[in-house]
């Protein structure tokens, strides 16, 4: 998720236990051209386990070059991005709107998977609209050309993030392939992740929204699909050490000024998953402008018993 799945969040995530996670999306000409904008955006996991570094584009050379400078950078996994719905990435004719000229996105897949030897991943939707759900066929073409697992997110473009994700509608990809399919959107627990994989057959999910402010979650499904019961999650002193410990994370990651505006998504993404979206003291936490003062506040809000919202 850009601007979110960066270097110390995805560092966070990965130290709980997940199987899997994915950098920022990176524009492929802007990767190998090495603008200010992306080489800041991230240091992409390359050499990290269990870390795939995601590219998106539309002209096939870049493509390729990028695909071939994040292996030799040390990436493991490369995962194609053609499901991004984003209006500045779709205009473009990158992210989803390849959906909507799927030999072209082909051409895209065969020039990434040919560049280099590590695994291609694809990530994509459901189709562009509802009228051109042609996500299953996509996948068949891009197994043929050598990709090695799809991720599909139960939406279309047009649909953005609004009403439900179609967890059934995934079932059609998986007939299709003969590799593993990821089922994504609106998985934020372990409940919902069993339904996801009851409904399409699956062979694991994805999550994304579901683990802002709450980057232990996916350790957590794993523990509760595989029957390994519940992971206990941070509270109070605890939870407020682990913030702070991110906090700090970003601001070295970024640096002070950047890092301070950068964080404060972050910060309210925390106080929403405890239970104290509505504190008092939740507008000066985050527009707090020193670094020394943030770990003393969320000590305070923290150690308290969730905040009541009027009904």
């Amino acid at each position: 998720m850009a601007g979110i799945t960066d270097l110390p969040f995805r560092t966070l995530v990965r130290r709980f236990g997940a199987g899997l996670v994915v950098s920022e999306m990176v524009g492929s000409q802007e990767m190998v051209q090495a603008k200010p904008s992306v080489r800041a955006k991230a240091e992409l996991g390359l050499g990290v386990e269990g870390t795939a570094v995601q590219i998106a584009g539309r002209e096939a050379h870049w493509m390729a070059e990028a695909a071939r400078m994040a292996e030799a950078g040390g990436a493991r996994i490369i995962d194609i991005n053609m499901g991004c719905p984003a209006k500045k990435v779709t205009s473009g004719y990158s992210g989803s709107a390849l959906m909507k000229t799927p030999d072209h996105a082909l051409s895209l897949i065969e020039a990434v998977v040919n560049a280099v030897s590590v695994p291609v991943t694809l990530k994509t939707r459901l189709g562009w609209d509802d009228a051109s759900l042609n996500a299953a066929p996509l996948a068949r073409r891009a197994q043929e050309a050598g990709v090695q697992m799809v991720t599909i997110h139960g939406r279309t473009r047009c649909q953005f993030y609004k009403g439900t994700a179609d967890w059934a509608a995934i079932a059609d990809v998986v007939q299709a392939l003969d590799l593993p399919v990821i089922a994504n959107g609106d998985i934020v627990d372990t409940a919902t992740a069993r339904k996801a994989l009851s409904l399409s057959g699956a062979g694991g999910v994805m999550v994304g929204r579901g683990a802002r402010g709450r980057p232990w979650q996916l350790a957590a499904i794993a523990a509760g699909l595989e029957g390994r019961g519940q992971c206990p999650e941070p509270q109070g002193h605890d939870l407020a050490d682990l913030v702070a410990e991110h906090h700090a994370a970003i601001l070295s990651f970024y640096g002070q000024e950047l890092g301070m505006k950068n964080a404060r998504k972050h910060l309210g993404w925390y106080l929403d998953a405890a239970g104290q979206g509505a504190h008092p003291e939740r507008h000066a936490l985050l527009t707090e402008t020193h670094p020394d003062r943030i770990a003393p506040r969320l000590r305070r809000i923290l150690a308290e018993a969730p905040v009541e919202v009027a009904a």
